[in-house]
């Protein structure tokens, strides 16, 4: 095998976990991240047990359970009387069914914990990509007008990718006519409300409202992500001020535990939330793309994360013995692998039913990047 040399476009949650990846399997990776600085932005990501087990073999498990919570079950509630429709142990139960348990913890220390998995010539920050051009020797343009050839770019640059674009042109993204805000509540300013040890879905009497809630920082925050109707607002960013006595009039009449915590709110974010359908394509010739770039979905499940660190592991085994000559068949042999799973994961996103009863989740939980064939 000859060490490949591999463009990694964004340093999000599947940029650094494929850099650590591939760079385990022995190539050498380079992160090219625009921020200056890695900066504590966002707030959730939900791991579930497929992505836990995937990080565990990253090396990063025991410092993220330092940090993140543990939830006890998953719930869905019904929104004005409480009644729980759906009820799955997760934690030991979790653990001891798919060898991981559910984490949930701030993106900024999952971040954390990725980049000191890599050394400092790993990471490029100040790098921001605004074309590829392909070929079989693929270069990297900046912004500032430099350059890089690498054998191997992977564009995990996120819903608004620079590389996905260099491939295949715009994306055309439906706005779904709904916003989300997210916001987070230090577990104290809540003592009257309950289950906030477990994730619980909070279903409206459309399933275009609800209000998912989960614990944070070892449990001593508490996450809030709730979707309702409106089509005035179309801006794409988790990071845009909202107005927090709106968010409280949209749910005024959902559940005594939903309006608490909504009381408890200081701040807020907005996002209007897109769909985009299921590519054909993610590669061609020595590039391709993963997570959000190669397929952003809707946050209804909570697998966005989780289905980019799955990517990263896949693609890494796919090129682990691959030489220069062979990376289009290692890129078409990840993209046969991931393609089917990420479009079901993206539809039923959409779809907006899963686990609104009771059913089985062993289909996206006991999923094994680590071990599954690859043709």
């Amino acid at each position: 095998m000859t060490k490949l040399r591999v463009g990694i476009c964004g340093g999000g949650v599947g940029g650094l976990c494929a850099a650590i990846a591939l760079r385990e399997a022995g190539h050498e990776a380079i992160v090219f991240e625009q921020a200056r600085q890695f900066l504590r932005i966002g707030a959730d990501v939900n791991l579930t047990p497929n992505a836990v087990r995937a990080l565990d073999r990253l090396g990063v498990g025991a410092e993220l359970r330092e940090t993140a919570a543990r939830p006890t079950h998953r719930l869905s509630r019904t929104w004005d009387t409480g009644e729980i429709t759906s009820r799955l142990p997760m934690s030991d139960a979790a653990e001891e069914k798919y060898g991981a348990p559910q984490l949930t913890i701030h993106r900024g220390d999952l971040l954390k914990a990725l980049e000191a998995r890599l050394p400092d010539e790993a990471i490029r920050l100040g790098s921001r990509v605004v074309d590829i051009d392909v070929g079989d020797h693929p270069t990297i343009r900046f912004e500032d007008g430099s350059s890089e050839t690498v054998d191997v770019v992977v564009g995990g640059d996120g819903i608004h990718s620079a590389v996905r674009r260099s491939l295949f042109g715009d994306d055309h993204p439906e706005f779904t006519g709904l916003v989300s805000y997210r916001a987070v509540v230090p577990r104290a300013a809540v003592p009257e409300v309950e289950n906030l040890d477990a994730f619980t879905k909070w279903w409206g009497a459309t399933a275009d409202s609800q209000v998912v809630v989960f614990p944070l920082t070892r449990g001593e925050e508490v996450f809030v992500f709730a979707t309702t109707p409106q089509e005035g607002w179309r801006e794409e960013s988790w990071t845009l001020p909202g107005d927090v006595d709106e968010l409280r009039e949209v749910y005024r009449d959902f559940h005594a535990d939903v309006r608490a915590l909504l009381a408890a709110c200081e701040s807020v974010t907005k996002s209007a939330l897109y769909v985009r359908e299921p590519m054909p394509r993610w590669s061609k010739g020595h590039v391709t793309i993963l997570g959000d770039a190669a397929h952003p979905m809707v946050p209804f499940m909570a697998q966005g994360a989780c289905m980019a660190i799955e990517d990263a592991v896949v693609l890494s085994r796919c090129l682990a013995e691959a030489g220069r000559e062979d990376v289009p068949a290692a890129l078409a042999r990840y993209e046969t692998a991931r393609r089917e799973r990420t479009a079901r994961v993206q539809r039923g996103s959409r779809a907006n039913d899963w686990l609104k009863g009771e059913g089985n989740a062993d289909w996206v939980y006991g999923y094994d990047a680590w071990g599954i064939p690859l043709a």
